[in-house]
């Protein structure tokens, strides 16, 4: 029985290294600047934290086999633990996760913290129940402010623009789509009009949450065309499942067309 259960697993724990070291389930395109150096870190975390695991399961393995029970009747052989080793085993493994987060620490500060390049595109992201959306400023290149008493959802100003007497206002445009020009800093202003959202783009290697009464900024630039989905990443109700949108990274002339064609529907 004890070698059957060791023997169980080891095949579990090599079976599943092996499926990860193959890359059977593994990130998709990356389409961003920032993401080599995300799935650089993420590969060295996978293989410290890989090393750990399989030798904590050989171990367990070596254990159920060694200690198992012989039909001897011998006593139990009770520990107390060792300080020594428990100290050396916590001040290890401080080092190695602290030292793992040191080492992606920079990647995050760049995209979080350091400003965006000169000329990059602004643009408003605002999550609410169960929606997004997305803001670009008109050829002033500002923002018109927003008026919550004018917040009108089934008339389509979800974010209480007056577009009448709010001159900034006027050229804005409002979309359900996210719209980026490839190969251009982009700089989101991330909102939400009730609860915590999170913006969620896979294949751009961001992940930030939307935090109500809150403004945060969020700079990358993208570096393919296509076509990805955008997913709240945060349990934000029940209807948490349907709150996606897609992102549209489209050539410099596209884009511009783009806008052009959304400041006419407005």
């Amino acid at each position: 029985m004890a070698l059957g259960f060791a023997l169980a697993v080891l095949a579990i724990t090599f079976v599943s290294s092996a499926l990860f070291w193959a890359k059977v389930w593994w990130f998709p395109v990356d389409i961003s600047l920032h993401g080599l150096a995300i799935d650089r870190q993420f590969t060295v975390t996978f293989v410290v934290c890989g090393v750990i695991f399989v030798m904590a399961q050989v171990g367990l393995a070596w254990f159920v086999w060694r200690y198992r029970d012989r039909g001897d009747n011998r006593k139990t052989i009770y520990s107390h633990g060792n300080n020594k080793l428990e100290a050396t085993w916590t001040i290890a493994a401080a080092i190695v996760f602290i030292g793992l987060n040191l080492m992606g620490y920079h990647v995050w500060a760049e995209i979080h913290l350091t400003g965006p390049a000169p000329g990059a595109l602004p643009i408003e992201v605002t999550g609410q129940q169960f929606q997004w959306s997305f803001r670009y400023p008109g050829k002033d290149g500002v923002f018109g402010p927003t008026h919550v008493e004018l917040v009108d959802d089934a008339g389509g100003n979800t974010l209480g623009l007056d577009r009448t007497h709010d001159a900034a206002s006027k050229d804005d445009i409002v979309t359900a789509t996210l719209a980026l020009p490839v190969n251009r800093s982009i700089q989101l202003l991330l909102r939400s009009k009730d609860v915590t959202h999170s913006f969620f783009v896979r294949e751009l290697r961001l992940k930030q949450d939307t935090v109500p009464g809150m403004v945060i900024p969020l700079h990358f630039v993208a570096t393919r065309v296509g076509r990805y989905e955008l997913a709240c990443a945060e349990l934000c109700g029940l209807g948490h499942y349907k709150m996606r949108a897609f992102v549209e990274v489209m050539t410099e002339d596209d884009f511009q067309k783009w806008l052009q064609k959304m400041a006419s529907e407005q």
